[in-house]
């Protein structure tokens, strides 16, 4: 009786083992299958007849193309405005922080179009959901005007309840701290690349926004945001290999000039 007993038992704790096991890697291949990389065309998808970098064009393309999200560039303009353009100068040369918004606003893009203001580009982009505004804040050249973009930003998005449609990513820690502080439930990222996942965690950043290079050379970085609860976007991310690179080892976003490339590649 005693052996037979015996026997049952072991039986009995097999059994559980077996199931344990099974029930672990059922939950690890879900965890796999569950997670995805999603597209964010690099201001806009710009790369297509009529298009141009943060061009209202470009935003409306990057919808059709299936994105998941649409990054722009923001600046303050002398008078206390917001315009959205990549570089500190417009095309003609004019130097955003130090021109008045109505001058700015009459700069031409290449494909014709004028810079945008935000407002503007808001309000297109709220027509384009769920598709995500990836909302880049341009380092300002005083930290008063770093605080001011924030803040004008920050009410703007509010003003247009756009708050779930939004994320912010920014360069500057102060930008990127104030934003925390503005917007507590919103998304925020850092772009910087110089710190690490725990120190993002502990400064109040939803997720790290890093160049490929920086993440290739400190890999692991990826699995501890993750650990973190991080969020990890990579830019900008254009060559087949390094696309693939970062979609095997999970990334959560990845910036790029080649959205459809990257959409053909995210379906296989």
């Amino acid at each position: 009786m005693i052996v037979i007993k015996t026997i049952k038992n072991m039986t009995t704790m097999k059994t559980k083992l077996f199931m344990a096991a099974a029930l672990l890697l059922a939950g690890s291949q879900s965890a796999c299958a569950q997670h995805a990389t999603h597209a964010v065309a690099h201001r806009g998808y710009w790369k297509c007849e009529g298009s141009a970098e943060n061009s209202l064009t470009a935003l409306q393309k990057a919808y059709e193309a299936g994105c998941w999200g649409s990054e722009l560039d923001i600046w303050l303009t002398a008078d206390g405005r917001l315009v959205v353009n990549h570089d500190p100068h417009t095309l003609d040369g004019l130097e955003i922080e130090k021109t008045d918004f109505d001058k700015v606003t009459r700069s031409k893009l290449k494909n014709g179009e004028t810079v945008p203001s935000l407002e503007a580009y808001l309000d297109a982009g709220k027509k384009l959901a769920p598709m995500i505004l990836v909302l880049e804040l341009k380092t300002q050249s005083t930290p008063e005007r770093n605080a001011e973009l924030a803040r004008k930003v920050v009410d703007m998005v509010k003003a247009k309840d756009m708050e779930a449609q939004v994320e912010y990513i920014a360069f500057s820690n102060q930008v990127g701290t104030e934003l925390i502080r503005l917007a507590p439930e919103a998304q925020v990222a850092y772009l910087n690349g110089d710190k690490t996942p725990a120190e993002l965690k502990e400064l109040g950043y939803t997720g790290l926004d890093y160049a490929y290079k920086v993440l290739k050379a400190n890999p692991q970085w990826i699995d501890e945001a993750h650990l973190l609860g991080l969020t990890v976007n990579v830019w900008t991310v254009n060559k087949v290999e390094d696309l693939q690179y970062f979609i095997d080892h999970k990334a959560d976003y990845i910036t790029t000039n080649e959205p459809v490339l990257l959409l053909e590649m995210l379906k296989k």
